[in-house]
C-alpha cells in the first residue's frame, strides 16, 4: 500500500531533532517539516517529545499551531558539570506501541541508536513507513542496520524544510502558555 493511502503518525526525538540539524548546519524551518511529513508520508498526528522548560512555553505554542502534539518529560537539572537533560526515548518508544493499532505506519525521526529494537519491530509488523535521520554523519549504525532501505537523512530533503531569507520569525506579543491538555502532559499515560 503506498505511503499516500496510509494513515501514519510520526515519532519525533526533539532533542536529538534540533541538535542532529545545527551540527549538520541545517536551519530548519518545523513547519515546512510539519507540511513535508503530511505531504511525503501523509501523517496525520506528529508527536514532538522534548524536554520541558517553563521559559519556552512560546515555543510550545508555536509548534503546537504548526500541528505538532507535543509529549513532555521535566528537565533534570544540571550536575556535574553535565547539561540539563530530558530523557524522552522510554516515553517516544511506549508512545509507538501504544498507538500501534491507531497507525498504518510510523514515521521516526532520530540518528540514536536505542530506538534500533522498536525500527526492527515496526518492520517486522509491516508498520515502519520510514526512520528520518537529522544528521548523516551522527546517525547510529545500529539505526541504520535496523531501518535497512527506510532510512533517509534531513540533509537530503534540502529547501522544503529550511528556512529562507523570506521566512520571517513573528514575534508573539503575548505571553502564551502551551496547553497542558491529553496531548500535552508530561508523561501522562493513560
Amino acid at each position: 500500500m503506498p505511503n499516500k493511502l496510509k494513515k501514519n503518525y510520526a515519532f519525533i526525538d526533539g532533542q536529538n531533532l534540533y541538535l542532529g540539524t545545527r551540527a549538520a548546519g541545517l536551519d530548519l524551518d518545523y513547519k515546512k517539516l510539519r507540511i513535508y511529513l503530511k505531504e511525503k508520508y501523509n501523517v496525520e498526528k506528529a508527536y514532538l517529545f522534548i524536554g520541558y522548560i517553563p521559559e519556552n512555553q512560546d515555543l510550545y505554542a508555536e509548534l503546537q499551531e504548526q500541528g505538532y502534539l507535543l509529549k513532555f518529560k521535566p528537565v533534570l537539572p544540571a550536575r556535574n558539570g553535565m547539561k540539563p537533560k530530558g530523557d524522552i526515548d522510554a516515553d517516544l518508544a511506549f508512545s509507538v506501541m501504544r498507538y500501534y493499532k491507531e497507525y498504518d505506519g510510523a514515521v521516526l525521526i532520530t540518528s540514536d541508536g536505542d530506538f534500533d529494537t522498536v525500527v526492527r519491530y515496526l518492520r517486522k509488523k509491516s508498520k515502519l513507513s520510514a526512520v528520518i535521520s537529522p544528521n548523516k554523519d551522527k546517525c547510529s549504525a545500529l539505526l541504520k542496520k535496523a531501518a535497512q532501505d527506510k532510512i533517509q537523512f534531513l540533509e537530503e530533503v534540502g529547501e522544503k524544510i529550511l528556512k529562507t531569507n523570506e521566512d520571517v520569525f513573528i514575534v508573539k506579543t503575548e505571553n502564551e502558555k502551551a496547553p497542558l491538555g491529553d496531548e500535552t502532559q508530561s508523561s501522562a499515560f493513560s
